[in-house]
């Protein structure tokens, strides 16, 4: 993330799923596409000790999938498991999309009064790398914890969610970095996401 860290005065690294690492050496995680990750139980430890920390937190597309994934198992006791990577079951709370979203632009709706409504008010564009997404009874059982849908997309179901009790953990299913590194403007989200990371730093 060279652009990023020029931009904002951080240090950043990426870091293997399959690899030791500490989450209190970091101010921010950013999980980003990619699953099946390299160790999926990692990830899973990771997100939840993110969560429970209040460590700023930004998932996009895998990210979104893998946080939905851990809320429902350590917060609701859910299975929720992960059509992908455990085949397609009745507990999947990650199932394939009736329609794949892989290389696709596809309207974000940002829903009114929410965070993501704070960042980005109007509809847009935004870029899909997606066979899969949180099915809707996952998103239901997540509303009523809590968790609020920040935008929404007619082929995407939810396209953000924001987490409760957290100062910054938020996640999408569009990526918002697609055509960074060819000079696009750094979208609202990742914006938010930094200036978070910002505010934890010492």
């Amino acid at each position: 993330m060279p652009r990023l860290a020029e931009e904002y005065d951080v240090a950043a690294a990426w870091v293997p799923t399959d690899s030791k690492f500490s989450i209190s050496s970091y101010d921010g995680i950013w999980l980003v596409p990619g699953s099946p990750y390299a160790d999926d139980d990692a990830v899973l430890d990771a997100l939840h000790t993110v969560r429970t920390t209040g460590t700023a937190f930004l998932g996009t597309c895998g990210g979104m999938q893998y946080a939905v994934m851990e809320f429902l198992r350590n917060q609701l006791g859910q299975a929720a498991t992960h059509a992908e990577s455990d085949g397609e079951r009745d507990d999947n709370a990650v199932v394939p999309l009736s329609c794949s979203l892989y290389g696709t632009s596809a309207t974000v709706h940002p829903v009114p009064g929410t965070r993501f409504a704070q960042w980005v008010a109007e509809p847009f564009d935004g870029m899909h790398f997606c066979n899969y997404a949180p099915s809707p009874a996952s998103i239901a059982a997540l509303e009523c914890a809590g968790v609020v849908v920040g935008a929404t997309g007619d082929d995407a179901g939810a396209e953000v969610l924001e987490f409760p009790d957290h100062p910054f953990y938020v996640v999408s299913m569009f990526q918002p970095h697609i055509g960074a590194l060819a000079g696009a403007p750094i979208h609202p989200l990742v914006d938010a996401f930094m200036r978070a990371v910002l505010t934890a730093q010492p």
